[in-house]
């Protein structure tokens, strides 16, 4: 155990002095093994590992729907998210925050990450704001918040990432992320309306706009909720597996680019393919470097000695006590890591123990994806923090921390009624099975 515990802190010191993620596991990794084995059986693990995960049907999943964000990206859709649902709201105190949040939402079901979700929304919802005299404090922690929506909504990669990890149903994650989500978009509502029934000056209302209006603003969203539809609804119908359904919205995506005018010329396709092969080497890389992390945390014993502590006749560690240690953990490495690292970093070692006390994987992993959420907006480094201050620099980073709090709230309340009423996340999985 004391190895492995060496071996985690040594990928936390690197990454903290800046090397990359995938080259501080793989480095340690690597080390690790040569030091309980050898160099020759350290170097013969990574390739084996590398090779077995590379081939991973299931990996194919994650390129096709990020080129489908990508499409949609490009395709300008969030200025017409944006506009929709400004039309229904922006006529309330907070209106022009609450649109956002729901902008966000929908976003993130098209994207799939959450630091694009908040520096698209960035560009597109801070100029109205702040022509309607918001505060910057609430609109900066809405955009922030808003983005981290981009991993619980689905099609999410993490939870590809994690459901490859756990060996559970792509298709059903994906399924049970969609409650949750939902709750999280009506929680992020609640505390806006709080906010500005407290003090109406953070968030003035807009100008309210005719029903006609309203209907005519809503209509360029509409192919893209037919898209969702359609990738989601293929997966769980059975009438596509989850890498046909990221194609077919892969194609879908493009069309729709087209048919908006874009993607018309080499360079734009060129574009969207250079950004998208840069994408999946960067996650590849992260998660090939990271199971060969795994495999020399596994060769230490530590996952199984944690299930001698928590199953043993002397069981000192409760399941509640267990997921608590964990949310901890991953709130903790949220200021630090992208979604993909501390799942990578996290999961494995914790895996034999819950399946030990028989834990629904299902209900742990949107558990796990919301903490996850949860760190991107924690201080003192919240990564979403940081990219809206990137896009709003004029800003201060204590005001963006201070415009979050109330989501923080939000959120950690969001994770107290999935924690204690499971059936939020594992109704509708169940639902559909």
């Amino acid at each position: 155990m004391t190895l492995a515990l060496i071996g985690i802190g040594a990928v936390l010191f690197l990454s903290v002095i800046g090397v990359p993620l995938a080259f501080a596991t793989l480095f340690v990794g690597v080390a690790g093994i040569t030091y309980l084995r050898s160099f020759d059986a350290a170097i013969g693990i990574t390739g084996q590992w590398i090779m077995e995960s590379s081939m991973s049907y299931g990996l194919s999943v994650v390129p096709l729907f990020i080129l489908m964000g990508a499409f949609i990206h490009r395709s300008g859709i969030s200025e017409e998210l944006y506009d929709a649902s400004y039309a229904w709201l922006g006529h309330f105190r907070g209106g022009l925050a609450m649109s956002t949040v729901f902008a966000c939402a929908g976003f993130a079901a098209v994207c799939g990450s959450s630091l694009a979700t908040a520096a698209t929304m960035g560009r597109v919802a801070m100029p109205p704001m702040r022509k309607f005299n918001y505060d910057d404090g609430l609109s900066t922690g809405t955009i922030a918040a808003g983005g981290t929506l981009g991993i619980m909504i689905p099609p999410s990669v993490p939870m590809v990432i994690y459901a490859i990890i756990v060996s559970e149903d792509i298709g059903a994650l994906f399924i049970g992320g969609i409650v949750p989500g939902l709750l999280l978009v009506s929680l992020f509502l609640v505390a806006i309306a709080i906010l500005v029934r407290l003090k109406p000056g953070l968030g003035p209302a807009g100008e309210r706009l005719p029903i006609k209006e309203r209907f005519r603003k809503s209509l360029g969203v509409y192919p893209i909720i037919g898209l969702f539809m359609i990738v989601l609804g293929g997966i769980y119908s059975g009438i596509f597996t989850p890498t046909e359904s990221a194609a077919v919205g892969a194609v879908g995506a493009y069309l729709f680019a087209l048919a908006r005018g874009h993607m018309r010329s080499f360079k734009e396709l060129a574009g969207v393919l250079g950004e998208t092969v840069r994408t999946t080497a960067m996650i590849f890389a992260i998660l090939f470097c990271g199971l060969i992390m795994a495999q020399f945390v596994n060769l230490t014993g530590l996952p199984f000695e944690l299930v001698d502590i928590v199953t043993g006749d002397n069981a000192a560690i409760s399941a509640t006590a267990l997921i608590i240690g964990i949310c901890v953990i991953c709130v903790v490495m949220g200021m630090i890591f992208e979604a993909l690292g501390i799942l990578l970093l996290v999961v494995p070692v914790f895996l034999p123990s819950l399946e030990a006390l028989d834990v629904d994987m299902i209900w742990f992993g949107i558990i796990i994806i919301l903490v996850v959420e949860l760190g991107l907006i924690t201080p003192p480094i919240g990564m979403n923090v940081f990219t809206v201050k990137a896009v709003v620099p004029d800003v201060p980073l204590t005001r963006i921390f201070a415009g979050v709090t109330p989501f923080i709230i939000a959120m950690l309340l969001g994770l107290f009624l999935i924690f204690q009423f499971p059936v939020i996340a594992t109704w509708l999985p169940d639902f559909m099975r």
